[in-house]
C-alpha cells in the first residue's frame, strides 16, 4: 500500500461508548416549497404515477435512502396554513395565495395523502402545526383530526374522509422559525414561549403519548442566538421534549478548505444549545435533560440568484434547485459525521430537503429521477450508521483555514451495530491535494474482517450529477486491510469513505 507522507491515527473501542444512535438523525423534509411536493413526490401525469398521483420512480429512490421519518408540511410555508384546506374531496379544495413563497397552493396533497405516502416510503410523519397566524385552538383540532379514535368533531370528519383508523402522529413541531423576522407571525422569544407552552398542554391534552419539539433559533447567526433558547425553554422546559436547531452552509467565496472547515461550526452551535439547555435545566432544579432536533440542515446557496427572478403567484415553479457539486457531498458527510459524535443529545435530524428543493433527488417534469452527489453519504449514513456510536480517540493532522483554526484533515465517526456483530467507520479526508493514512486499532473487536471499502472522490470537486449522467458517484474496493487488530487504509485526497467491518463467521 502506497504511503503519502499525511498520517492519521485512531483508537476505536467497544467500550468508548457515546450513545445509541436513534435512526431519526436519518430524517428528512417535505414543504410545500418549489417541486418538493408538485413535480417531486406528487405528479399526476408522470408515466410512474400511482394510483394516487405519487411518483413511483421517486418513491424508489427515497426508500434506497431508508428515511425513518420525514417533516412535514413545513417551513416557512406551515406559517400561514390551514390544515383544513388540506382534508376532504380535492375537487372542493382551494387554491391560496401562499404567502412564504409567494406561490399559489393548490391543496391537491394534503394531510391524509401525505401521511399514506410517507408510510408507503417506510417513514413516519414530523407533523408541524401553525404558530404563525394561527395557534392553541388550529393545533388541538389537528391532533384530533389525525390521532383521536373517533366519536369527537374532528376524529370523525376524519372518518367521513375515509380515513377510519387514527394516524397515531408521535412526533409534533410547534411551529416553524418563529424568531425570524421573514417568518408570517414572526414572535418575540416572550411570545412565543407562553403560546408554545399553552399549545404544548392543550395538544397533550388530547394525546398524552405525542412528543414535541419546541422552535429553537433559525441559525447560529441570528442577533437573538442563544437568548431566544434561553427565554423560550424558560417557558416550555418541562412541556417540550425537545429544541430545535437549523443550519444551512455555502461556498460563497468558493474557498473550498474553509468550507469543509464548516461542519466544525456546527459542532460548535450544537455544543452552545447543550449549554443553554442545561443552563435551564439548572436553574430550574430539574431532572429532564432536553433533547435536540436538528430538523433542516443541509448546504444551501447555489439557487439564491436564480430564485431572485422567479415570477410571484405561479403553481410549484422551480425553487431552491440547488445542483449539488463534489465538494457539497464531502461536507454533507462530515455533517452527517458531527451528528454521530452527538448521539446523546441530538435524536433527530432532517435533511432539508428530500426531492427537488436543496434535495438529494431531482426530477424532470414528466421525465427522468436522478441522484445528486450528497445522496450517497446521506445514503451511506442512513444504511451502516444504526447501532452504538463509538467515540474513536483521533490524532490527525491539522491545518488552519479563513474562518477556523486547528481543522483535523481526518473527519471521522465510528457505529457499532452489537446486534448484528459489524463496525462501520466513517472518513472524510479534507485535504485537498494529498492522501491520509490512517492507522485505526479495533483489537477490542476481535474475529472482526473488513467487508467492503467504500470511497466516493472526484478530481473536479465541482462535479455535479444530472438526468443520465452520474458524474459522481461511490465505488467499492477502497485501500484497506486489517491485520493483528490494526486497520491501514489510504484515504484518497478531499474524499468519502466507509469502512465496514464484520465478525467472520
Amino acid at each position: 500500500m502506497a504511503t503519502t507522507g499525511l498520517k492519521a491515527r485512531m483508537i476505536v473501542d467497544k467500550s468508548f461508548r457515546i450513545a445509541e444512535v436513534d435512526q431519526r438523525i436519518y430524517g428528512s423534509f417535505i414543504e410545500h416549497l418549489g417541486r418538493a411536493v408538485y413535480g417531486g413526490i406528487y405528479e399526476l401525469s408522470h408515466p410512474s404515477a400511482d394510483e394516487n398521483g405519487f411518483r413511483s420512480d421517486v418513491k424508489d429512490l427515497i426508500r434506497q435512502l431508508n428515511v425513518p421519518i420525514i417533516r412535514y408540511p413545513g417551513g416557512n410555508f406551515v406559517s400561514g396554513y390551514d390544515w383544513e384546506d388540506g382534508v376532504g374531496p380535492v375537487a372542493s379544495r382551494p387554491k391560496r395565495l401562499e404567502l412564504a413563497w409567494r406561490t399559489v397552493e393548490p391543496n391537491e396533497v394534503g394531510t391524509n395523502e401525505f401521511i399514506q405516502w410517507a408510510q408507503e416510503v417506510g417513514s413516519e410523519v414530523m407533523m408541524a402545526v401553525n404558530l404563525g397566524t394561527r395557534g392553541i385552538d388550529a393545533a388541538r383540532n389537528l391532533v384530533e383530526y389525525c390521532n383521536h379514535p373517533g366519536g369527537s368533531r374532528y376524529s370523525d370528519l376524519r372518518r367521513s374522509h375515509g380515513v377510519e383508523q387514527p394516524h397515531r402522529i408521535k412526533t409534533w413541531c410547534l411551529g416553524n422559525e418563529m424568531d425570524g423576522p421573514w417568518q408570517i407571525g414572526h414572535k418575540t422569544a416572550e411570545e412565543y414561549g407562553r403560546l408554545a407552552l399553552e399549545t404544548a398542554k392543550a395538544m397533550r391534552w388530547i394525546d398524552p403519548d405525542i412528543e414535541l419539539v419546541s422552535c429553537g433559533s433559525s441559525s447560529a447567526g441570528m442577533p437573538t442566538f442563544p437568548e431566544w433558547e434561553a427565554t423560550t425553554l424558560d417557558h416550555t422546559y418541562e412541556a417540550v421534549d425537545y429544541i430545535s436547531l437549523h443550519q444551512y452552509y455555502g461556498n460563497r467565496d468558493n474557498d473550498t478548505a474553509n468550507y469543509l472547515a464548516r461542519s466544525m461550526d456546527m459542532d460548535h452551535f450544537i455544543h452552545t444549545v447543550i449549554s443553554t439547555c442545561d443552563y435551564i435545566q439548572a436553574k430550574k432544579r430539574s431532572k429532564k435533560k432536553m433533547l435536540l432536533s436538528f430538523d433542516e440542515w443541509n448546504v444551501w446557496y447555489h439557487s439564491n440568484e436564480a430564485d431572485t427572478k422567479i415570477e410571484p403567484w405561479s403553481i410549484a415553479p422551480p425553487q431552491l434547485e440547488d445542483i449539488y457539486n463534489f465538494e457539497d457531498a464531502l461536507l454533507v458527510g462530515s455533517m452527517l459525521i458531527t451528528f454521530l459524535r452527538h448521539v446523546d443529545r441530538v435524536k433527530m435530524a432532517c435533511l432539508a430537503q428530500l426531492v427537488n428543493v436543496i434535495a438529494p433527488i431531482m426530477t424532470e417534469n414528466n421525465g427522468r429521477a436522478w441522484k445528486q452527489t450528497i445522496f450517497y453519504p446521506y445514503m451511506h449514513a442512513s444504511q451502516f450508521g444504526r447501532g452504538i456510536s463509538l467515540m474513536p480517540v483521533v490524532d490527525s493532522p491539522k491545518y488552519d483555514a479563513q474562518d477556523y483554526t486547528d481543522v483535523p484533515y481526518l473527519d471521522s465517526a465510528v457505529v457499532y451495530d452489537e446486534a448484528g456483530e459489524a463496525l462501520t467507520i466513517f472518513a472524510v479526508n479534507r485535504h485537498l491535494s494529498e492522501g491520509l493514512d490512517l492507522t485505526c486499532d479495533v483489537r477490542s473487536f476481535e474475529g472482526y474482517r473488513i467487508v467492503e471499502h467504500i470511497v466516493m472522490e472526484h478530481e473536479d470537486l465541482k462535479a455535479v450529477n444530472g438526468p443520465g449522467e452520474e458524474k459522481v458517484a461511490p465505488r467499492s474496493g477502497g485501500s484497506s486491510k486489517l491485520d493483528g487488530g490494526i486497520v491501514t487504509a489510504q484515504l484518497g485526497k478531499a474524499s468519502w469513505n466507509v469502512i465496514r467491518l464484520r465478525k467472520a463467521q
